[in-house]
């Protein structure tokens, strides 16, 4: 492995740990601490912690090693060296919570009459450590190698298989967790989502603006000398009427579209503007790569 191949790899692991250990953070002081549930492996072994008491920390790890070894055959090592990262991170950092809230040194988060207070700090917290880790190509095992494997070996769609194995867990537990706190769940399955998002794709959402006019080149003067911002054109022809014209494209910040808008008003009032949301923009004028 190169020296350049390694530190990749490295800058890539780091984050995945400290997504792991805040994920199995929330996962304690806020989800078992309230036995609430989650999909997946961990709902499983979230759900033998409730009825027999055995470490999640236990559980996960026994559960996804025979996933680890059937995906190294099917997946090659490759794809799954990041997962068995994360997978063994989550499982050491639960396990470092058990032994921390086991001698005092953390006291969960308990509560017998605000659990939506509960629920929206657990899908917070877990949505942030699933969103890093799975920002750096980690994720935590379990449903998603089984849905690597059944997209790989039979097409299936990935998403629909992990939805599928979550409702499963998640519908199973209503023998076990009294509905209220399933529906709390739902909740907290829906922060994490939402969260996951804002991570994996940036909390800055920035807007695209396609503009069709007759005075192209005015507009895309004016967006550089005025916003500062780059402007590509790109050569168009109406279906109807046959006509060449040129479509300016630019990417800006939301809190400058109103003054853009108002800019190609004042040029073309005619003018056919598209504007969709950019969640996440890289280069000149915007973040660094």
């Amino acid at each position: 492995m190169s020296q350049e191949s390694l530190q990749s790899k490295i800058k890539n692991i780091l984050p995945i740990l400290l997504g792991s250990a805040i994920y199995a953070f929330g996962l304690h002081y806020f989800v078992i601490s309230n036995e609430l549930m989650e999909g997946g492996i961990t709902g499983i072994a979230l759900l033998l912690n409730y009825i027999f008491h055995l470490p999640p920390s236990a559980t996960t790890l026994v559960m996804n090693v025979p996933l680890f070894i059937l995906g190294w055959k099917i997946l090659g090592r490759s794809s799954l060296l990041y997962t068995i990262v994360g997978t063994l991170a989550v499982s050491f950092f639960l396990w470092v919570m058990e032994v921390s809230i086991h001698k005092g040194w953390i006291v969960p988060f308990r509560t017998e009459t605000d659990y939506f207070l509960a629920t929206a700090y657990a899908g917070f917290t877990l949505g942030i450590g699933l969103g890093i880790v799975f920002r750096y190509g980690g994720t935590t095992g379990g449903s998603d190698i089984i849905a690597r494997i059944g997209n790989k070996l039979m097409g299936w769609s990935m998403g629909q298989v992990i939805l599928a194995f979550d409702a499963l867990v998640i519908g199973a537990s209503f023998f076990f967790i009294p509905k209220e706190k399933i529906l709390y769940t739902f909740v907290a399955v829906f922060i994490t989502t939402k969260m996951i998002d804002i991570i994996i794709e940036g909390a800055y959402a920035a807007r695209a603006f396609s503009i069709i006019t007759d005075h192209a080149d005015r507009v895309a003067e004016t967006i550089h000398k005025e916003l500062g911002r780059g402007a590509t054109l790109l050569p168009v022809i109406g279906a109807y009427s046959k006509q060449s014209k040129h479509l300016v494209y630019c990417v800006i910040s939301r809190n400058e579209m109103k003054r853009l808008k108002d800019l190609i008003q004042s040029i073309d009032p005619r003018a056919f503007i598209i504007i969709d949301e950019v969640h996440d923009v890289v280069g000149e004028g915007f973040k660094p790569e």
